[in-house]
């Protein structure tokens, strides 16, 4: 069984669901489905749950739905050329078909499916990293304050903390002992703690103790419509950047400008890899100031 589809006026990519690789009891199925089976299984809750949903929605309404017992390379290829028609940059691709890599991977260990295709991750360009200015800071907070206290806390504890939104909204009372927070749901799987800044501390303090969390009430979507809000009134609104996670930008640019060696950066940020907190390192450049009088005395030498 064959289907085309048409992409564009000029051109259409073709896909085949058949293949012959794997015999076994697999039944023809659509992403949507292997989401709703797996989802709880692969994903606990949080942001990164929530982007997954939308991602795995989004690459089964470019494939029309169709279904399939094996997921082949001609359907990575339509999938690519549909994010790509979409504006999506190889960043936000690469992210999207890791969503996809893992919810095939279990499909198939699990025999939904009879066959992978290839992953390729493709290259990305290093892009500048947006962080707020302080003057910005200041604007953007006293707006989003103005709407909501409680968003306003959330937003000085996020920056603070550089925790993700996920991750603050899933704080519980008993994660924060004395000063210092612990950050169970994580992105990486892994808990790490942090201490708190003064005004962090007093923002969780300013909270409600009825809740679960300090910020356990807050809903993502809800939060997200009030920062685009704020963000038109403060004069933000043309940049595309500037999104919640500007704050765990800032709150890294921070700490790297401040003088905090980049491996102490990685800890507080819970990275899996250096190479993520490199993105920062740029921002420590003034270190280098240094080496200007050593090659000056050396050419002066060389002069002689």
């Amino acid at each position: 069984m064959g289907k085309s589809i048409r992409l564009a006026g000029t051109y259409s990519l073709k896909y085949d669901f058949q293949d012959n690789t794997r015999l076994g009891s697999a039944r023809h199925t659509r992403l949507r489905s292997l989401l709703d089976r797996y989802a709880d299984i692969l994903w606990e809750p949080g942001s990164h749950k929530y982007n997954v949903t939308s991602f795995i929605g989004e690459l089964d309404e470019i494939l029309l739905g169709a279904e399939f017992s094996a997921f082949t390379d001609a359907m990575m290829d339509t999938l690519v050329a549909g994010l790509r028609q979409r504006g999506n940059s190889n960043a936000t691709i690469n992210r999207k078909m890791a969503a996809l890599s893992k919810l095939l991977r279990k499909a198939y260990k699990m025999g939904d499916i009879r066959s992978l295709p290839e992953f390729k991750r493709l290259k990305e360009k290093a892009g500048r990293i947006r962080f707020l200015e302080p003057e910005e800071e200041v604007r953007l907070f006293a707006a989003i304050s103005e709407k909501s206290d409680l968003y306003g806390r959330f937003c000085i504890f996020l920056i603070d903390t550089g925790a993700r939104l996920g991750e603050g909204i899933g704080l519980r009372w008993q994660d924060i002992q004395g000063e210092r927070v612990t950050f169970w749901l994580t992105k990486s799987g892994r808990s790490r703690s942090v201490p708190l800044t003064e005004r962090a501390s007093a923002a969780v303090r300013a909270c409600e103790r009825r809740r679960r969390g300090p910020f356990a009430n807050i809903v993502q979507a809800q939060f997200r419509a009030a920062w685009n809000e704020a963000k038109q009134e403060v004069g933000l609104g043309t940049e595309p950047d500037v999104v919640p996670h500007i704050l765990r930008h800032t709150c890294a640019s921070r700490l790297v400008q401040g003088g905090i060696d980049i491996r102490r950066v990685q800890t507080w940020l819970g990275h899996q890899t250096l190479q993520m907190t490199m993105r920062y390192a740029h921002l420590a450049s003034g270190d280098l100031d240094i080496c200007v009088p050593i090659l000056e005395r050396a050419a002066r030498g060389a002069t002689k």
